[in-house]
């Protein structure tokens, strides 16, 4: 773990956990125990669900000194790989390397109703002693006399499709990490989430599962009672931080990141979806993925207004962008509402803005379209570009606009864009950031040597071409006014565009400023300044300090709160929101 230090970006927060009654068991052998004492003598049925990219091998071989009288493997009861391969072509795209539909379909799908029969009379056969049922779908054959669920974070997952593991119950062994997280995306993680989404409120134990050869878990009472803790202060989840082919050496040097041999592009610091919690139960942890605390306390994490209109979805994205002393982002464009919802069967779409964290002199962002631009010109140079006749010629068709540190620059989807090379970008965005569709990435390899999938076909279906130098210098760039000002602070609205449903403001102040709540989750990123410290005027949760870009979530729940500078140090702290 990274010692904490004033103003240096804390790579491993934690959230502190008041359970004095929570029972922490640590390592196979003191799991294993816990779970044998839990199921006591006689007949005894343990369910554990496991979570797709569970090392399930790990798993057994830690209960093995539970000697079960019979033990049923979940996963042999659904349908054979290539089976089920077949089942999800149609949604996964096959064709495609990167988009697929959001499944509606749940995980009792893809089992055989027949082998999940046959399996609960084998257990009622069993007179004494423990049966273990474990897998994917553990619980779809028996709830549990005590219930499990072992799970892990989407990060995890994400290396160790890098390292070789395959997704769940495939025939396709050699797919592509881009394939491989599209089936996740897309299928496992859906079917999977939907399942946990209930057993949270039903299981005895959350079972840790993330770091191969440390499983760690807690009673369910505890945990639960750890994320209703969570919702009432500000807090930070786990960053992590990706290479890429653009990437610059920005966060490598100011969050002094192990050295990797190449850069670091992308910072997720601020996505339930993706990063992870690190509950601290005096000293014992559990990590977790910060999306069960949305399945399990939307409505105090998001506060009634936005729960009614995202349901059990972070609608808020923070992530980083590092082009200092690197190379501009893909020429791109995101969707439209109307499009995404009828090709992909998400809700909304990736409205975004680059707020300007840091820049070197002369760096500057691609936005929009030029005056004058014929669309057909511009497409027909786009595929002469992907078929490595020509370079595109960018200048030609899309504004390229200085940008400097604090600027905010707003893009609602429709719009082409791409932070040029030099820039540091604290992207805030809507959620599905997964759909980006690339329209020109610079005649460059990716850095498995391979192009990067490009997507003209549906970049051309959602460019906005009224989205000209005039429309965006008027609605997108410089759109910054001041809402309040004294002697103590200065409180500006920086966006976002009326089409996007966020809402930013940035507080400066040099002693203290009071955030006005409107209903809704605050998402929060120091982007000037060592440090802050975030205060509750009736003490509802202890002051929490935030350093220089780190990025912490305010629920709804923890209520009003203030901005302090404590070292007396003019402060600058950027703040989104869903708006009224």
């Amino acid at each position: 773990m990274c010692e904490e230090k004033i103003g240096r970006y804390v790579m491993f927060p934690r959230v502190d956990v008041c359970c004095p009654d929570a029972r922490m068991y640590e390592g196979a052998g003191a799991i294993a125990r816990a779970l044998g004492d839990a199921c006591g003598t006689g007949k005894c049925v343990l369910s554990i669900e496991c979570y797709p990219g569970v090392d399930q091998q790990e798993l057994l071989d830690g209960l093995a000194a539970l000697h079960p009288a019979l033990v049923i493997h979940s996963d042999d009861l659904a349908f054979e790989p290539e089976k089920l391969d077949a089942a999800l072509e149609r949604d996964l795209l096959p064709q495609d390397p990167v988009f697929g539909i959001m499944t509606v379909r749940r995980l009792r799908d893809f089992f055989y109703e027949a082998k999940i029969e046959e399996a609960r009379q084998r257990i009622d056969a069993v007179a004494e002693g423990l049966v273990l049922v474990y897998g994917v779908g553990a619980t779809l054959v028996h709830p549990g006399d005590v219930q499990v669920v072992a799970d892990i974070t989407r990060w995890e997952i994400q290396l160790r499709y890098r390292r070789g593991m395959t997704n769940w119950r495939t025939a396709q062994t050699d797919l592509p990490k881009l394939k491989k997280y599209k089936r996740g995306f897309f299928a496992e993680w859906r079917w999977a989430d939907r399942e946990k989404d209930h057993l949270l409120n039903t299981m005895d134990f959350y079972l840790d599962m993330t770091t191969q050869g440390s499983p760690a878990m807690v009673d369910g009472a505890a945990y639960r009672e750890a994320l209703r803790q969570t919702t009432q202060r500000p807090f930070r989840m786990v960053p992590y931080f990706d290479p890429g082919v653009w990437g610059g050496n920005w966060m490598k040097d100011h969050f002094e990141l192990p050295e990797n041999g190449s850069n670091y592009a992308w910072s997720f610091d601020g996505v339930p979806e993706e990063n992870s919690l690190l509950l601290d139960f005096g000293g014992h942890l559990i990590q977790t993925p910060a999306l069960n605390l949305v399945l399990q306390q939307p409505r105090a994490l998001l506060g009634d207004r936005v729960h009614a209109r995202f349901g059990k979805e972070f609608p808020i994205r923070f992530d980083m962008l590092d082009t200092i002393n690197g190379q501009n982002l893909s020429l791109q464009v995101h969707p439209l509402t109307e499009y995404i919802q009828q090709n992909f069967n998400i809700h909304y779409t990736q409205d975004e803005s680059y707020y300007i964290l840091d820049a070197q002199e002369g760096s500057s962002v691609w936005l929009g379209v030029r005056e004058g631009v014929d669309p057909a010109a511009m497409e027909a140079d786009l595929r002469r570009a992907q078929a490595g006749e020509a370079p595109f010629p960018a200048e030609k068709y899309i504004n390229h606009i200085p940008v400097k540190k604090h600027d905010h620059i707003l893009i609602p989807a429709g719009t082409t864009h791409c932070s040029g090379a030099g820039t540091m970008v604290l992207e805030i965005s809507a959620t599905p950031y997964i759909f980006t569709f690339k329209l020109w990435d610079w005649g460059r390899l990716d850095l498995d040597g391979k192009p990067r999938p490009i997507h003209l076909d549906h970049g051309m279906a959602n460019i906005q071409w009224d989205r000209d130098t005039k429309w965006v210098h008027e609605n997108l760039v410089g759109q910054t006014t001041v809402v309040h000002q004294d002697e103590n602070a200065l409180v500006e609205r920086t966006g976002l565009h009326e089409r996007e449903f966020i809402d930013t403001f940035r507080y400066t102040t040099a002693s203290s400023v009071t955030v006005a709540r409107n209903g809704s989750v605050h998402v929060l990123n120091l982007v000037d300044g060592a440090r802050a410290r975030l205060v509750s005027p009736d003490g509802a949760f202890a002051p929490f300090e935030l350093h220089y870009a780190e990025t912490c979530i305010l629920p709804q729940a923890a209520g009003d709160y203030r901005i302090e500078a404590p070292d007396g140090a003019e402060v600058k702290m950027i703040v989104a929101c869903v708006r009224n």
